[in-house]
């Protein structure tokens, strides 16, 4: 399990004195940007080879309030991948200074390739350094029909 900790700031407290919901997902963000860079995918490697993460849909759980000034820390680990690694889905939780499970979060995504603006699978070099990252004992490989358990579709207004 990756773990990185925060400490929550005075910007990440909303209206009602608790962790914003943007905070949590900024948080989140930062913690896969840090493991990507550790673990051979950062921001250099992945411009060389002009793919960028994509993020399909995050659904977030809320168990307990945090507070200003609060220390928490917040995990990764792998869901679920696709063999060729394009789609993958990754579990963050979120835990006090004491390890009490505070949140939680399923996060699913893909990699685009940033010229032709389409999803790339990743090549075997970045995929070992994906396969880096522990996985959930519930761990799976992910289909293309996975991405889309939820049946989600556009409604546009014309």
């Amino acid at each position: 399990m990756y773990l990185v900790d925060f400490n929550i700031r005075w910007n990440d407290i909303d209206a009602n004195w608790h962790m914003a919901n943007s905070a949590y997902i900024s948080f989140m963000s930062h913690t896969r940007i840090c493991f990507l860079s550790e673990n051979g995918l950062g921001k250099e490697i992945l411009s060389e080879n002009e793919i960028g993460p994509v993020v399909f849909y995050e659904h977030m759980y809320y168990f307990k309030e945090v507070m200003l000034g609060d220390t928490i820390q917040v995990s990764l680990e792998l869901k679920g991948m696709s063999e060729d690694g394009l789609f993958y889905e990754f579990l963050h939780n979120f835990y006090d200074k004491d390890g009490k499970n505070i949140a939680s979060c399923e996060m699913m995504g893909s990699w685009i390739d940033l010229k032709e603006r389409k999803l790339k699978a990743l090549n075997s070099t970045l995929l070992e350094n994906l396969k880096k990252l522990g996985k959930t004992a519930d761990f799976k490989i992910l289909t293309k029909e996975d991405t889309r358990k939820f049946a989600k579709k556009p409604i546009n207004l014309v």
